[in-house]
């Protein structure tokens, strides 16, 4: 909860900065964007690198342990295609860019606007990155908040879909409560696998 409350407070800082006028001109012309970007990729393989658990989950993998983690992408790219017909601002691609992001907003907000930006210009592409920062935060704050009654009306699995690439983190704590301790590997797993799609993903759709 408070990682997303920062995240929201520096995209709010941000615009007001930009809107005062109070950043130089080489922050916007000097690709500082993309240097950054690369800077966070960079600093993703190494968060997912340095994770005690990776050798163990990925040792431990086998297909039947991809079903779960494969479930959440179909299911949310499927939704995110049949939503992006309803929505005529956006493409089919920048709906499914959005939605690939599974919760990990930090990293898919910062891509798809970045990626985006040479495609449909600095304004827009700084828009779609908002809608994917605000649609993932609300993918992890719904999972946290409703997890106990998704279990009693759906599944123990169903928070674990619900909470994409952070349920080996952030929404960990509440499936184990809720969910049982026997669904904590699956969790770890389904984060490990989610999380590792979202680098790939967001780039493919954006690029669409």
């Amino acid at each position: 909860m408070g990682s997303s409350l920062m995240i929201i407070s520096a995209f709010v800082v941000g615009c007001i900065l930009a809107a005062l006028d109070l950043l130089p001109e080489w922050f916007y012309s000097g690709g500082l964007d993309m240097w950054l970007l690369y800077a966070l990729m960079l600093q993703v393989g190494i968060s997912i690198g340095s994770d005690a658990k990776l050798k163990e989950t990925l040792s431990s993998l086998s297909p039947r342990g991809l079903i779960v983690p494969l479930a959440t992408i179909v299911g949310t790219l499927v939704m995110c295609f049949g939503v992006s017909f309803l929505i005529s601002r956006w493409s089919v691609g920048e709906v499914m860019a959005a939605g690939s992001g599974f919760g990990y907003y930090s990293l898919s907000s910062i891509l798809v606007s970045s990626l985006k930006e040479a495609s449909i210009g600095v304004q827009a592409a700084a828009e779609l990155g908002t809608i994917t920062l605000m649609a993932n935060i609300f993918r992890e704050m719904m999972t946290l908040v409703f997890a106990p009654l998704m279990v009693r009306w759906f599944s123990p699995l169903a928070p674990i879909c619900s909470g994409g690439a952070t349920t080996m983190d952030v929404t960990l704590p509440v499936i184990t409560r809720y969910s049982g301790q026997k669904w904590v590997f699956v969790s770890i797993v389904h984060g490990v696998v989610v999380d590792f799609s979202v680098p790939i993903l967001v780039p493919l759709f954006c690029s669409m």
